[in-house]
């Protein structure tokens, strides 16, 4: 394996579900590991943080990394409270993730770890601790580029897209690709001729914007939590039906699609069937995109 890779600690959705019948493909919530020789970046701060931290400790062979954050619903960073290098002196940790500023986004990390919710606050944390102030131009991890944009997701919702070994990258793990067109759907009566004709004009606009986030990517690691039945059920909850997800991907030009953000009640069995009719998708569709399931233990070499 070359000196740049990515490694999936963490490919739940929602919560952590550490059952017998999910151990294939895994139980531990986002986090996703992406270095480049020395350049360490790390993708959300689920449960799959945790093991990762271990794993930092124990090889001892680096002592800076930059964490970024797609959003703050819980299971995105509840893996931070028991993240080993933070507790580490030896650590340097720089933080990034939606908000106005860097205070902003350290209250948001922060507020977790405050009582009566955790026994113990980030003041404990003896890393040095750098929260990074948001640039819409992107950011840069030594030789890690990091663009970002908002995705559809109750609350602010990131998705980066890295450069990184000569290669692009693109990291959603939330995101409710069709969320404006089934919103209009569902109220399509309550509007006129001309405000169809505004709406319809919007959509087009941001379906355009969504598939230039993701243009000819060659990883994408993108939400693709709900079967149709399920999708139907929850809809506007800001996840995607996995056939959402593969159509989307093929239209957008992805090399590599990798399924993540998988649900908490489906099995390594029903995770494999999701991953089979996205094949038949695609070769229904004469497309010759990969694709993959994520899954804990994965290290996909760039």
């Amino acid at each position: 394996m070359s000196g740049s890779y990515l490694r999936f600690w963490g490919v739940r959705g929602s919560y952590a579900a550490p059952h017998k019948t999910h151990l294939g493909v895994g139980g531990n919530t986002s986090c996703v590991e992406v270095r480049s020789g020395d350049s360490l970046l790390v993708l959300d701060g689920g449960t799959g943080i945790i093991p990762l931290g271990e794993a930092l400790m124990q090889a001892g062979d680096l002592s800076e990394m930059m964490v970024v954050f797609t959003h703050y619903h819980w299971d995105h960073i509840c893996g931070l409270p028991f993240f080993q290098p933070a507790f580490s002196p030896k650590w340097t940790i720089k933080f990034f993730g939606p908000g106005e500023s860097a205070a902003d986004i350290e209250q948001k990390l922060s507020n977790q770890m405050k009582a009566p919710y955790f026994p113990v606050e980030t003041e404990t944390w003896m890393a040095h601790i750098e929260y990074v102030n948001p640039n819409r131009g992107g950011l840069q991890h030594g030789p890690i580029g990091v663009a970002y944009h908002s995705v559809h997701h109750p609350g602010m919702t990131y998705g980066y897209r890295l450069n990184v070994a000569g290669k692009s990258v693109v990291y959603i793990s939330d995101n409710e690709i069709d969320f404006l067109k089934s919103a209009i759907a569902r109220r399509y009566e309550e509007f006129d001729a001309e405000e169809h004709q505004l709406l319809k004009k919007i959509e087009t606009e941001e379906r355009t914007a969504e598939l230039a986030a993701i243009r000819g990517t060659d990883i994408l690691i993108h939400d693709a939590q709900y079967t149709p039945h399920d999708y139907d059920r929850k809809r506007g909850w800001g996840h995607s039906c996995y056939v959402d997800t593969v159509n989307f991907a093929i239209e957008a030009g992805v090399k590599a699609l990798y399924l993540y953000h998988h649900d908490p009640t489906y099995d390594d069995g029903k995770v494999g069937s999701i991953h089979d009719d996205c094949l038949r998708i695609i070769a229904e569709r004469g497309s010759t995109m990969a694709c993959h399931i994520a899954y804990e233990g994965l290290v996909v070499d760039l």
